[in-house]
């Protein structure tokens, strides 16, 4: 099984392991992990706001990312046409996409999101 992390849970993944269920813990140590390019975008563009999983993504994603060598995945022609498929159960964009490339990738999301639970694709918590 290949597994597609949220944003939130990526992070939590490689830095802060104990705020993930017993459930995500076990995926993540057990399938094949890849990391968005989806995630380092919204790392950036949320990280000076009010709320914000990191305050310096860059220096966090090339140690925990790119240095350890988790796979990443880019954003494609195919996922971007799956957004157009998608119901509008959710409007964060960052969410659509990796929801779009789960799908395309016929990969399970790990999300504490309950919302991207209404998706046709598998998401674990």
């Amino acid at each position: 099984m290949k597994v597609i992390t949220d944003t939130h849970a990526l992070v939590w993944a490689l830095s802060s392991p104990d705020k993930l269920s017993r459930t995500a813990k076990t995926a993540l140590s057990e399938q094949d992990v890849v990391a968005s390019v989806a995630n380092l975008w919204e790392l950036l563009l949320k990280s000076s706001k009010s709320g914000g999983l990191l305050t310096e993504p860059i220096p966090w994603w090339d140690k925990y990312v790119v240095r350890a060598g988790v796979p990443i995945l880019p954003i494609r022609n195919s996922h971007v046409m799956a957004l157009a498929r998608l119901p509008d159960h959710h409007r964060d964009p960052f969410d659509r996409i990796l929801v779009a490339q789960a799908f395309v990738e016929k990969a399970t999301l790990i999300t504490k999101d309950e919302t991207l639970r209404r998706y046709s694709v598998p998401v674990l918590w």
